[in-house]
This record gives structure tokens, sequence and C-alpha cells, in this order.
């Protein structure tokens, strides 16, 4: 089925935020939407687009977007990753699908992935209008949702090195928060390198993320250390206000997200499926696991939407 990519702009709180509206070329009656929020970093031309396309052939219109301060979107400092800002972008995203010709307002669906899990938590469980859910891999609490142990053996690091490298970031967190009351550019960290500079720093990724860097050409390797002394926290009875059907998509070997703790979170929502994957976070996103993922997820969305 040929695909066609509307490119949209729309304010969140007075910021121009860029995004992408990926839809059937055939026209037809009006079609569900399925609004996108992207993980810790991401920007639309990361990992949305493949998982759009799928969902766009299955016959459903998609909308990605970028937060502000990241990829094509305005916003200074640039790469800052501000918790309340986004979900307030997600919020501004929603209404524009909503508003959009050809979509059906009352069957626009949320769908989040890492970072942006906890995002479309918290605005599904308070907008009663989202028709579907969708979780992949959501980082619903950075601190009681983490996964330390997991992280500290793959890395082989003892509880020193991991004293160690926490109190670098944090310092780092802490002179980036004071530059910022300041005025002043951001102190920034890696998204992925070294520990103690980076936020992600696993061997194993190094492949990855050079494919980011090759083939998603507004990803940057970097966001504003101050991101981790405004990190997601989940609020106990969250999960049971969202009444809109859920799927939950999670990784067997996830050392970036506690399995058990989303698993425990969702066996509270009303209408909550979970489904586990082989392969770790970011097995998700590409290779054979993704195409069982898209498939699983594009079939869900179908059933819930397309009525």
């Amino acid at each position: 089925m040929e695909i066609q990519r509307t490119p949209l702009t729309f304010r969140s709180e007075g910021v121009l935020c860029a995004a992408t509206l990926f839809a059937p070329a055939a026209p037809g009656a009006e079609a569900p939407c399925v609004v996108m929020a992207n993980g810790f970093s991401g920007t639309m031309d990361w990992i949305l687009p493949s998982f759009a396309e799928r969902f766009a052939a299955a016959g459903l219109a998609v909308l990605t977007f970028d937060y502000r301060h990241l990829g094509k979107s305005e916003g200074e400092p640039r790469q800052l990753v501000d918790v309340r800002k986004q979900r307030a972008d997600l919020r501004a995203a929603v209404e524009l699908a909503r508003s959009r010709p050809g979509i059906r307002p009352d069957r626009v669906a949320l769908w989040g992935t890492s970072l942006g899990g906890s995002h479309v938590v918290e605005i599904a469980a308070e907008d009663p209008r989202i028709a579907a859910v969708i979780l992949n891999m959501p980082a619903l609490d950075a601190l009681a949702g983490s996964n330390v142990k997991a992280k500290r053996e793959r890395a082989r690091a003892g509880r020193a090195t991991l004293v160690w490298v926490t109190a670098r970031l944090l310092a780092a967190a802490v002179r980036d928060a004071a530059r910022g009351a300041l005025g002043r550019p951001p102190r920034y960290l890696a998204v992925y390198g070294a520990p103690g500079e980076a936020f992600f720093t696993d061997p194993d990724l190094a492949s990855r993320f050079e494919r980011v860097a090759a083939e998603s050409p507004t990803w940057q390797n970097r966001v504003a250390a101050r991101f981790l002394l405004g990190v997601p926290r989940y609020r106990e009875g969250t999960m049971e206000r969202i009444a809109a059907p859920l799927l939950v998509c999670l990784a067997e070997s996830d050392v970036e997200i506690s399995a058990a703790f989303v698993k425990a979170k969702a066996a509270r929502a009303p209408r909550a499926e979970v489904r586990t994957y082989p392969g770790g976070h970011f097995d998700l996103y590409h290779g054979g696991v993704f195409e069982q993922v898209a498939a699983d997820q594009a079939e869900f969305l179908r059933a819930h939407l397309m009525r």
C-alpha cells in the first residue's frame, strides 16, 4: 500500500513543534490515528518511521512528532529533555490529530516507547477519550522501575564503581541545572558513551548507536545533564485510571527497565494485555523480533480502532 507523508507543525505552550502524518494514500472514510511518543533523546526520524509505515499499511493514520528542544522542533536550549514539557507536547499532538480532516477524533490511540511510555501512561490516565494504548518497554519509573542490578552485572561493575559513576552523573546534573538558572549553555552528557559521561554505557550497544547516528540525521548523541534531576516517577493508581484497551510489549532480557515492575503495574489496568519477546531493550526496534512486535501491535490497533 502506498503511504503518504505530510509534514505538519503545531504549537505547544507557544513553542512550534514539527510533526509528520503517515496515512494510506488511497482516499477513503475517516481513519483512526495513532500518536507516537518517542523515548529518551528520540527524534521522529529514529524508531518511529518503521512502526508508522507498518501501521499506515494496515489502514491507520499515524502522527509522529519531535518534542520541543529536539530534532526539527523549536526550543532553546537544544537537547533538553524535560518530562513536564514533553507531556505537554504529547497532549498538543493529540489535539492536532483530533483536529485533522480525515481522522476520526473518537479513534485516537497512543503509542509510547521507553521514556515515551511513561508520558503515554499519564496522558491516557487523564484523557478518557483515548481509544487504545500501546506501551513499548515503558520506563514508568526511573528509580523504582530501573534495572540497576542487571546493568551492574552486564557491565561487570562493583558497587564502588556504581557509586562513582552515579556521583559523577549527578554532579554533572547539578552543574547543568546551575548553568541553566544563570542562562548559560548546558553541560551535556552523551546519550551513549563512557561510564560517568553518558546515560547508556553498555559496550554491546555501540553498533546500535552508530546505526542511529548514520540513519537518523536529526538525532544527537547528547542531552542536557539536568534531566537526571527530573526523571519520571510512577504515581500509584495511574494504571487503574486507563479505561482504554492496553497492550504492553516487553523484552525478556531488558537491562534498561524492570519488566517485573511494569508487569506489576500493568496488572492493575482494567483492560491490559502483556506480551513478552526475546531480546533486550533495543532489540524490539530492529530485525526479526521487530517484525513480530510491529505485526502484533498493528493487529491490536486494528481490532480496537477500526470498528
